[in-house]
């Protein structure tokens, strides 16, 4: 069954829809060819900047939606793991009839989308990953970035900035004060403490795709900041080798939020590799 309604400060309007053991909310932007972006994690779909999906929308049918247990999406009873949230991202297809489309994921959105590709590979034609890893202990980030992700203490507004500061660069973020507000100052729905919880242990308990990369067949683009201090750019250098049809693209002075950064640069790189 779907719901939909009205969400305020949206140009689209937000739906639900059933999934297995959860409702899932999502919203769809355009029309053409579908184009599904995967969320990180700590994040609702409300984090996707309205300007990249604007621009995004113009060329292709571009849904989002928010993963199990955050935003406007249940909780459910199944278990927190990256094959769940590939099973619910697979079943949300289904649900909406969708049978193949282009898959963008960042992050923690990039180990769903190697997920879905690898267990339900005629669903995905091209795949861009992005801010990638294969395997959270191949080339980790420093246990001070760790910390500074985890730490649960303070005010919202203190953890939200210490989140805020691995996602980019020192010299960029001292600069651009202005453009912080406008992507993270503004509401981004339902984000429970024990989701993030489970979220985090669902990224540390994954096995990883270090041995299976090779069985990917769809046309992939690997795009990482030169400067990200979370996902190391390492890990996209060795995925590009290792993936048959691949592509890497490294930003220079791009951090973990480079869409942000360079947001017309990334619109560019995306429509660029799937047209």
């Amino acid at each position: 069954m779907v719901t939909t309604h009205e969400t305020l400060g949206s140009s689209e309007a937000e739906c639900s829809i059933n999934v297995a053991d959860i409702n899932m909310g999502y919203r769809v932007f355009g029309s053409g060819y579908p184009l599904l972006l995967i969320m990180g994690y700590g994040s609702t779909m409300n984090l996707w900047e309205s300007g990249l999906i604007s621009k995004l929308s113009s060329r292709f049918k571009v849904i989002v939606f928010d993963n199990r247990g955050i935003g406007s999406s249940g909780i459910g009873t199944n278990k927190f793991s990256i094959e769940q949230f590939c099973e619910d991202t697979s079943g949300f297809m289904d649900a909406l009839g969708i049978q193949q489309a282009h898959v963008l994921g960042w992050s923690m959105g990039s180990l769903i989308a190697q997920e879905l590709v690898l267990r339900h590979p005629s669903k995905v034609n091209k795949l861009i990953l992005y801010a990638a890893h294969c395997g959270a202990e191949m080339f980790p980030p420093s246990p001070e970035i760790i910390q500074q992700l985890t730490d649960m203490t303070g005010t919202p507004q203190e953890r939200g900035m210490r989140y805020i500061s691995v996602l980019f660069p020192d010299n960029w973020l001292q600069n651009h004060g202005k453009r912080i507000g406008e992507i993270f100052f503004r509401p981004m729905g339902n984000i429970p403490e024990e989701t993030i919880g489970q979220q985090a242990m669902a990224i540390d308990a994954w096995k990883g795709s270090v041995g299976r990369l090779g069985e990917i067949r769809s046309p992939v683009l690997l795009i990482t900041g030169a400067e990200d201090c979370l996902v190391v750019p390492r890990n996209s250098r060795f995925m590009s080798e290792k993936i048959p049809n691949a592509q890497l693209d490294l930003i220079e002075n791009g951090g973990h939020g480079l869409m942000f950064q360079y947001p017309d640069m990334f619109c560019e790189k995306v429509v660029g590799f799937l047209e």
